[in-house]
């Protein structure tokens, strides 16, 4: 019995990912015997409008994925606004589990599911993007056998996602977008080779089962693959876990929201800043407060309390100036820097 192919392809891309993906599927023929499935981050509200825009350069029949749907090669399967893409033996699977690198859908899921499902028949491949999803989902790709392929930053309209994945994972494949179509149908006309047990199948499996949104003791599980951190999750601000993989670093709360080092330390940025200009609002509505109370009719005893309030509105509106230069100092973050 011939063993079987490199038949699962799994893509992950974010900022400028949709003019990456149109340009690797005009180069995929109707009969390419993989299957492709594929992450791009694109907020819930956004046009149903992908699959439209991919049939139009491509022969591969591109749709949104649907919950339950076999697993069939020669498709594209698109992860739906608002929706993990997951892949299985058993088919498709879409979750409305909890974000991971503040994104759903988002790329590690992706990864990590076919990872566990299918070993070294995956082929993990990062596309343009910011910030580092899916560093960590090609890492599984890669401990179950699989191969990694990642474009060239310098080819990218925006390389963070796949220089992260160079700097972190052991890269098979780094390619221009112009080389990619015709990598893959080598790639896919090779054998597979023999799946492998790993080290890390226990950790990737219980991550999987959190972006399954499956109802299990994350705490416990979390306690077992990983160790409670002094962090707190940004978005339901309950405890993260610290979970290694190799020489990568997760964290993830109990619900299953998940970040990687650099995802977690721009979201605190972000709430940083939040809570500047929610600093800087209060001294001003203080300042216009005391000035109000100061302007106000000059009865007898009145100067006192009138010069009193506007010294308190003079000090407010300097707190005000050096919280707003605080604002300005701050470094620009991976997801605001240009293309």
């Amino acid at each position: 019995m011939a063993a079987p192919g490199r038949d699962i392809i799994v893509v992950g891309a974010s900022a400028g990912g949709v003019e990456a993906l149109k340009q690797l599927a005009s180069g995929l023929p109707r009969d390419l015997p993989a299957a492709v499935f594929v992450v791009v981050h694109i907020a819930p509200s956004a046009p149903m409008l992908l699959p439209t825009i991919i049939n139009r350069v491509g022969t591969l029949r591109a749709e949104y994925a649907r919950d339950g749907e076999p697993v069939r090669p020669g498709r594209i399967y698109l992860a739906p606004p608002g929706q993990h893409l997951l892949v299985r033996a058993d088919g498709v699977r879409l979750t409305r589990g909890p974000r991971e690198n503040l994104h759903r859908p988002a790329v590690d899921p992706l990864f990590r599911s076919a990872a566990l499902a299918f070993g070294p028949r995956v082929i993990g491949v990062i596309l343009s993007g910011n910030l580092d999803d899916g560093t960590r989902g090609l890492s599984a790709v890669k401990r179950a056998g699989g191969l990694a392929v990642v474009q060239e930053p310098g080819d990218a309209l925006y390389p963070s996602m796949p220089a992260s994945a160079l700097h972190n994972v052991a890269v098979d494949h780094r390619v221009p977008l112009a080389e990619l179509a015709p990598l893959l149908l080598r790639l896919t006309a090779a054998p597979a080779e023999p799946s492998r047990p790993t080290s890390q199948g226990r950790m990737d499996l219980a991550e999987n089962r959190m972006s399954e949104d499956r109802e299990i003791g994350h705490e416990d599980e979390l306690d077992r693959i990983g160790t409670r951190s002094r962090f707190t999750c940004p978005e339901c601000h309950g405890t993260l876990w610290e979970v290694e993989s190799g020489e990568l670093v997760d964290y993830r709360c109990h619900v299953g929201h998940a970040y990687s080092p650099e995802t977690l330390f721009t979201d605190q940025s972000r709430e940083l800043e939040d809570s500047l200009w929610a600093a800087i609002r209060s001294f001003e509505e203080n300042a216009m407060m005391a000035e109000r109370i100061a302007e106000g009719p000059r009865g007898e005893g009145q100067e006192a309390l009138q010069q009193r309030f506007r010294e308190r509105a003079k000090t407010a509106r300097q707190h005000a100036r050096k919280l707003r230069q605080l604002v300005d100092a701050m470094p620009v973050t991976a997801e605001e820097e240009p293309a």
